[in-house]
């Protein structure tokens, strides 16, 4: 299979500490590469700031339904893509709700079914939680007490989104949590047991 991996920094393996990016050994991504083996092939697509359909008006490029259409035409042919979008879009800036946040997820989702060349198997994933005080002094003024509670409805809205789509679901937050370093991001021990989740996952409901 070529499995397309479209996320925020959640994907891309940012360091809770702010000092870069985990390497391939240790990012969930890289995990799941090894678990698979060679016969199967992941493309990461994971990019600090994503968000479903909102604009960032301080980063650019930002919007996961611009390049989703792109994605999947480049890395074609694509036979199984996992999204895992959402906790952008918990940013008091956008003010969106987490019903709203999970349309914004379908219309990426259409998009890419209109642009693959081929029906693809998929994967939608609920982000794991914005830990308590994630918004707090110190550490990121991007979000408040309300973030937090619309990442903890997340996963309810998304299950219906994937129920409605015929994709597999799997709640990231039921598996792992937010490092205490940065209250937003996976550290090494979240990467893996997120490895392990979706390798189950995509290997026992094939």
């Amino acid at each position: 299979m070529n499995i397309l991996c479209f996320g925020d920094s959640n994907t891309y393996g940012y360091r809770p500490d702010g000092s870069g990016r985990f390497d391939a050994d240790t990012r969930w991504t890289g995990l799941l590469q090894k678990k698979l083996g060679s016969n199967d092939r992941i493309i990461e697509e994971g990019l600090c700031g994503r968000t479903t359909v909102f604009s960032d008006e301080l980063w650019e490029g930002r919007r996961g339904l611009d390049t989703i259409g792109i994605l999947l035409e480049s890395h074609a042919p694509v036979d199984l893509l996992i999204l895992m979008l959402g906790t952008n879009d918990c940013k008091t800036r956008y003010n969106a709700s987490a019903g709203t946040i999970a349309k914004g997820l379908e219309q990426v989702i259409t998009k890419a079914q209109k642009s693959s060349s081929h029906p693809f198997r998929l994967l939608v994933i609920s982000p794991i939680l914005l830990a308590p005080g994630v918004g707090d002094p110190g550490f990121d003024p991007e979000f408040n007490k309300g973030s937090e509670l619309v990442s903890q409805n997340l996963a309810t809205e998304y299950k219906k989104i994937a129920a409605r789509y015929h994709a597999d679901f799997l709640d990231a937050a039921s598996v792992a949590n937010a490092s205490e370093t940065d209250r937003q991001h996976l550290d090494a021990l979240g990467h893996r047991l997120l490895a392990e989740a979706i390798y189950k996952k995509i290997t026992t409901e094939c």
